[in-house]
């Protein structure tokens, strides 16, 4: 087993491209780490470093406590699972799990006995004698899996193995790959840009953006004490809501475009950040599990809003709102169609903003409502405007 070091590694491309900027990470022997992103974020080259695929610009990669910066692929006691399978389509799928191993020259019969072993792991073994061809996406990745496995890494690199899935399926390859993760104990890096499947998968995630490591921790950390605001609006489906926000003259409410929200009785001492903000519009974040349908009695943090689309989804329903507050934005955080460069911050462009609350699915609520919601302030994150960074407690 090994551990896996990366110190301020760095990859400039021949064109002045900077794809990863001095990343600092290590996984422990046994650790299950996860690097989530939207397309472009430079985790992919990160594994592909890691694998020897592409050349270290800067910085010290170890694995097993050995430099492994000039060492081939081949000699990095590795084993990487591709995003196509990369299967072999006139080969049997044991002869597709034993190639490798074939490849080594060793004795056939321990081959074979390598090949039953994890064809026996991965639910295989009816389909050994079977082509890639017969078999469904799944069983499909569950041999590009077993071809990994038959040979015993110090690390296991998967990029996005699951993507080419359908949702159904990837939900349970997702746990598949989890439980096998943990079964064999080897150290794994693991690149997705779905966030969902980073958070049910990973001893830690580590969230990247244009090159640069925004945060690395575990997934209920990310969640509850974002770093950033790119971390807040990235982690989370539906996403944070993100609105600018100034604090009133007496410090104990804070205020949303014509609205004001009463804070907790101890938020000077549990946010001794905010004292600085007086003067200064800073950005809020409520979690949409975060706001409720107020009742009938006055409520002193409670916001107004107009509702424009509700959503059934069984157990909850989401209710999309407008209210008359500034909306902030996060470049690259919330839909991989936008531009993917520098961290871009800054209002919307209009009036009123949009929002969603998730909340219970007996709740009374139509299109053209107009609600309020009680806000639970205990819950909020308060981010700086010009860096990003949370403001700390």
């Amino acid at each position: 087993m090994a551990t896996v070091s990366l110190d301020r590694v760095t990859k400039v491309y021949p064109n002045g491209v900077e794809a990863v900027h001095e990343l600092e990470l290590d996984v422990a022997d046994g650790e299950f780490i996860v690097l989530v992103g939207p397309s472009g974020c430079g985790k992919t080259t990160a594994l592909r470093m890691v694998a020897g695929l592409e050349s270290i610009t800067a910085g010290e990669l170890q694995i097993a406590g050995r430099v492994m910066n000039d060492v081939p692929s081949k000699d990095r006691d590795i084993a990487m699972v591709f995003q196509n399978y990369a299967l072999y389509p006139h080969m049997t799928v044991a002869q597709n799990i034993g190639f490798a191993l074939k490849l080594r020259k060793l004795p056939k019969d321990e081959i074979a006995r390598k090949v039953r072993e994890a064809a026996s792991i991965l639910s295989l073994t009816d389909q050994l004698d079977r082509k890639p061809g017969q078999l469904s996406g799944g069983q499909r990745q569950r041999v590009a899996m077993g071809r990994a496995i038959v040979r015993d890494p110090s690390v296991f690199l998967m990029d996005e193995p699951l993507s080419n899935l359908d949702a159904k399926l990837r939900v349970q390859m997702r746990a598949e790959v989890s439980r096998l993760q943990r079964r064999l104990g080897v150290a794994t890096l693991y690149v997705t840009h779905d966030q969902i499947e980073a958070m049910t998968m990973g001893d830690r995630v580590a969230v990247m953006h244009s090159g640069v490591l925004q945060q690395c921790a575990a997934p209920q950390v990310l969640y509850a004490q974002p770093a950033n605001l790119f971390v807040a609006a990235f982690i989370g489906s539906p996403s944070m809501n993100l609105y600018e926000a100034t604090l009133s003259d007496d410090a104990q409410a804070i205020r949303l475009g014509s609205q004001a929200v009463t804070l907790p009785a101890d938020a000077q001492r549990t946010r001794p950040g905010l004292a600085s903000y007086r003067d200064r519009t800073f950005a809020v974040g409520i979690r949409p599990e975060h706001l409720k349908l107020a009742g009938t009695d006055d409520g002193a943090a409670r916001l107004a809003a107009d509702v424009e689309l509700v959503e059934a989804l069984g157990p909850e329903l989401l209710v999309h709102f407008r209210l008359d507050a500034t909306q902030v934005q996060v470049g690259g955080a919330l839909s991989e169609d936008e531009d993917l460069g520098d961290l871009r911050i800054g209002p919307a462009s209009r009036t009123t903003s949009a929002g969603v609350a998730r909340v219970p699915p007996t709740t009374a609520v139509r299109v053209g409502d107009q609600i309020a919601f009680d806000v639970a302030t205990e819950h909020l994150h308060f981010f700086d405007l010009q860096t990003g960074a949370a403001i700390g407690a």
